[in-house]
């Protein structure tokens, strides 16, 4: 199914902007049908970035900061153990010592990044209590809190002061106020905040607070002037990871951001994120994508909570001492090579799981838990017992989730036990609220399921003792067959236009590249050319994927493409279907540009092929 065909609205759509016309038809599919509106997609500047003092609470919470800086009185940033809290935490502190820089002062700046599996998620009463004995006045959570109602009691009980920061969504329960009780909270998401953008991620609320603390802090316009053209762009390096890494949709703030954070990855200042991008592989030298943050750069800051401590994240990035950086982020990487380890074998187990079970096919929802294979494993003799085929590390259990949804198109909840306490993490599908779902199946006041939950649509957390995850399975099910009817996601491949490979052209590659980042929300194009040629045999690779040329006849331009996949072996379906030199195919494939000092440029990556006809 293609989306948009060419019509006189994508004609004139590509003369008023000087695109090729199936740019415009891909632009009109995503909703730009104006050329004001797709012309502010193709350039994200600063000026799309929204006044933080739209957010509710902002006067508020930067009043407050403001005197905290004025009486030099100790300030403490709580955050969180992923990438979102970790980066937040490293922005807000920054910004807290260069307001108090401008204003002549020297803040006392502190922070606590929660161990993940010691304290867990969220933020702890012990943590107020400590704070207060410590002479701090002033806690400022991060990418946290939004729910945290008993540490703002325990806060109000110390004596402290509490600005909350959060892009999570509240919790709704009768007779309770939406929020805590704080100086300020400051979230999109709360009851009468009419921000105009409600998906921003935590780092990026933290970053709002940033810009109008450093704002009010300058002396003149001038310095006001320079603070928005120099400082808070190289704020955007680090809200770009945190947004691209917390998977919230790249559309507007969130894709000016996005955008704007690329460009300033490719000059990285601080001695650790340049170390880190290196270990990555991440050449500063040319475009930096989405792709490779995501699937290189976060993965690693996320390894130092998930299979360590979180705080060597906020350290890598704060070091001015390029030694001890470069520690550091060597760390993170040995440690994502742990976690990749770690994960692989808690996943075929998993996958062996589901594979082994009657109904697997016809589940609507996967609640996953370590407690059989931890007694499998206890009955091995000693010698044959190996700790990652039992137990799951609760640092990898929501990239499980994730790779079970991938592989299955279910909602999927996996957990870990630890003390009687089970700890579970979450993914959904499209169309699957996975929030509502566990607030659902909680039950009522006195008899709730969970000890705590939290998270979005799309992802979860949450824990609850560990005898009652059999009654969460069962509700789980229960709700999520009313909801999905027993029937699974569609998986119907809908491509965003057709082309000709003679559209193909430097000016359409270059005019899509400016449509990127591409992500959640805004997707790569999928594009679709009929009727082309094999131009030569089909070469394998890596014993399961392909390498082809095409060409087509009709304008004589040629393409070359690859076509790989974790689930499809092309290699395999090439030789039972007889490919060969000359045969007419229809494909379905993504642009990409290939920096390989071989196969430089701009390739194909394929994602499905047919018999030339073979599909309407």
């Amino acid at each position: 199914m293609v989306a948009t065909r060419r019509s006189e609205a994508s004609e004139e759509l590509a003369q008023a902007l000087g695109v090729p016309e199936a740019i415009a038809r891909l632009l009109m599919g995503r909703g730009l049908n104006t050329a004001e509106a797709a012309g502010a997609f193709l350039s994200p500047e600063m000026g799309q970035l929204h006044d933080p003092y739209k957010m509710l609470g902002m006067e508020a919470a930067v009043t407050r900061l403001r005197r905290a800086l004025e009486q030099q009185e100790p300030v403490l940033i709580y955050g969180d153990y992923d990438v979102d809290g970790t980066v937040a935490t490293v922005l807000l502190k920054t910004a807290l010592e260069r307001a108090a820089a401008a204003l002549g002062l020297q803040a006392d700046v502190r922070y606590h990044i929660p161990h993940r599996v010691r304290e867990g998620y969220g933020m702890q009463d012990a943590r107020m209590e400590a704070a207060a004995a410590e002479g701090v006045r002033l806690v400022v959570s991060v990418d946290t809190g939004i729910r945290a109602f008993a540490a703002a009691a325990e806060a109000r009980r110390q004596g402290l002061d509490l600005i909350v920061t959060d892009h999570h969504l509240p919790e709704v329960l009768e007779g309770q106020a939406p929020v805590p009780e704080a100086v300020a909270v400051l979230n999109p998401n709360q009851p009468g905040c009419s921000y105009p953008y409600k998906d921003l991620c935590g780092a990026a609320v933290a970053f709002k607070l940033a810009q109008a603390l450093l704002e009010s802090s300058a002396a003149d316009a001038s310095r006001r002037g320079r603070v928005r053209e120099k400082m808070l762009p190289s704020f955007l390096k680090l809200v770009a990871i945190a947004t691209i890494a917390d998977a919230v949709p790249l559309t507007g703030e969130n894709r000016a951001i996005a955008a704007l954070g690329l460009l300033e990855l490719r000059q990285p200042a601080q001695p650790g994120l340049r170390a880190l991008m290196e270990l990555a592989a991440i050449d500063t030298g040319r475009p930096i994508s989405a792709m490779e943050v995501g699937f290189r750069l976060a993965p690693r800051i996320n390894a130092a909570g998930r299979m360590d401590i979180a705080s060597d994240v906020v350290e890598m990035f704060l070091t001015r001492d390029g030694a001890v950086a470069r520690r550091l982020a060597e760390k993170l990487h040995r440690l994502n090579d742990e976690r990749r380890a770690t994960e692989a074998e808690a996943l075929r187990s998993i996958e062996a799981y589901i594979a082994s079970q009657p109904d697997a096919g016809a589940s609507s929802c996967y609640v996953l838990d370590d407690a059989p294979f931890r007694e499998a494993e206890a009955a091995l003799p000693e010698g044959q017992r190996t700790a990652a085929a039992g137990a799951w590390r609760r640092g990898v259990i929501g990239i499980l989730a994730a790779r079970v949804v991938d592989r299955t198109a279910r909602p999927a909840l996996v957990i870990t036990h630890e003390d009687g306490q089970a700890y579970g993490s979450g993914r959904s599908v499209s169309g699957f609220h996975l929030l509502d779902a566990l607030t659902a199946v909680d039950g009522r006041e006195g008899d709730r399921l969970f000890t705590r939950f939290g998270g979005h649509a799309h992802a979860v957390g949450f824990s609850l003792p560990s005898e009652r995850v059999g009654e969460l399975r069962e509700r789980m099910l229960q709700y999520a067959a009313q909801r999905l009817d027993g029937a699974a996601p569609e998986q119907g491949l809908l491509c965003d236009g057709e082309v000709c490979l003679g559209d193909l052209t430097g000016e359409f590659c270059a005019a899509l590249e400016r449509m990127g980042p591409f992500g959640q929300g805004n997707e790569e194009p999928v594009l679709l050319s009929r009727g082309v040629r094999l131009a030569a045999e089909p070469r394998v690779i890596k014993e399961r994927h392909l390498r082809l040329l095409v060409e087509d006849e009709g304008c004589g331009a040629r393409f070359g493409g690859v076509a790989w996949s974790r689930k499809n072996d092309w290699a395999d379906l090439a030789l039972r279907q007889g490919w060969k030199r000359g045969d007419g195919v229809d494909l379905a494939y993504r642009l990409r540009r290939n920096y390989h000092p071989v196969y430089a440029g701009w390739e194909m990556e394929i994602v499905e092929i047919w018999r030339a006809g073979a599909k309407p």
